[in-house]
């Protein structure tokens, strides 16, 4: 069963759905895991694919947008600041905790790219979480763009980064930004696969997702390191599920990040590229690992 809430985040209204297993008995308290998307996304956009898998192994399942994206509160809208995603991540962490139906002591969290990047983070210091899975994650903001650029569009796109604050400082000015655009034209997220999953995706299933971010965002993505931390997330059991031919967020880079973490982790490399990992075939390499490594070390 699912059901639509909503939760406070930082005096703003997060909505989200929370998952119930058909099986539960009253009074009874299950594991939950939350859940939420990557770089500007939303929840339509092939989460319920991951939800309803883990609420039939039985979790108690919450997926929410974050504040400014979605169904979700906050202006300007699109604004992407890790830290702000952070705390939505632990207000919904602290809501689900609350629910009668929920084992407080038994609490996963799930995030794919730039989620499973805030996952790597939270982890870390986040010891409410008893259960980690980072799907297809950024590791590092800055290297990240670096192979996305070539050096000297790189180049460019720090400098127009640093032009844009002073806009802001002195006229208040928003700028957006395309998330994805035609090859050749300018975007933040700048593959052909990206272009083709965001457009399709956007047009079948989540008309509610726009296809902006702030430029401040931007400036916030450069000096995002969610991996930096990575070996402080033991003794929590974490779980990296990689693609292996990922231009977007580079395999390479993820799997040098996963071998700085300690014990206990598992790492599953999955054929494919990135956004493989949300529909099939792609997502009977990526989900049955997770709900597998949940039922470990949350279930009793």
């Amino acid at each position: 069963m699912r059901r639509d809430v909503t939760f406070r985040s930082q005096g703003l209204t997060c909505a989200g759905w929370l998952y119930v297993p058909d099986d539960l008995r009253p009074g009874e308290r299950r594991p939950a895991i939350v859940m939420a998307h990557g770089f500007s996304a939303v929840k339509e956009m092939h989460l319920p694919n991951f939800a309803e898998r883990f609420t039939a192994a039985g979790f108690i399942t919450l997926v929410f947008d974050y504040r400014y994206f979605g169904d979700s509160e906050g202006e300007p809208r699109s604004q992407l600041f890790p830290a702000e995603q952070h705390e939505d991540y632990r207000n919904a962490i602290t809501w689900v905790s609350l629910q009668p139906e929920v084992d407080p002591e038994r609490i996963g969290v799930w995030g794919s790219s730039y989620s499973g990047a805030h996952v790597l983070h939270l982890a870390a210091f986040e010891r409410r979480i008893k259960a980690a899975v980072a799907q297809v994650p950024l590791v590092d903001g800055w290297a990240n763009a670096q192979r996305l650029l070539r050096a000297d569009r790189f180049a460019e796109f720090v400098q127009a980064v640093a032009q844009d604050r002073v806009r802001r400082y002195t006229e208040g000015q928003i700028t957006y930004v395309p998330v994805v655009a035609p090859e050749g034209q300018p975007s933040v997220l700048p593959t052909p696969d990206s272009y083709a999953w965001f457009t399709r995706t956007a047009e079948t299933i989540a008309p509610n997702w726009r296809n902006q971010v702030t430029m401040e965002s931007l400036e916030k993505f450069l000096e995002y390191n969610p991996a930096a931390n990575i070996h402080r997330i033991s003794p929590t059991p974490l779980l990296m599920v990689v693609a292996e031919n990922d231009t977007l967020t580079p395999t390479d880079l993820a799997i040098a990040a996963y071998e700085r973490a300690r014990e206990p982790k598992s790492l599953v490399i999955m054929p494919g590229t990135h956004f493989d990992a949300y529909t099939e075939p792609g997502l009977s390499y990526s989900a049955p690992p997770a709900v597998e490594w949940f039922k470990r070390h949350l279930m009793r």
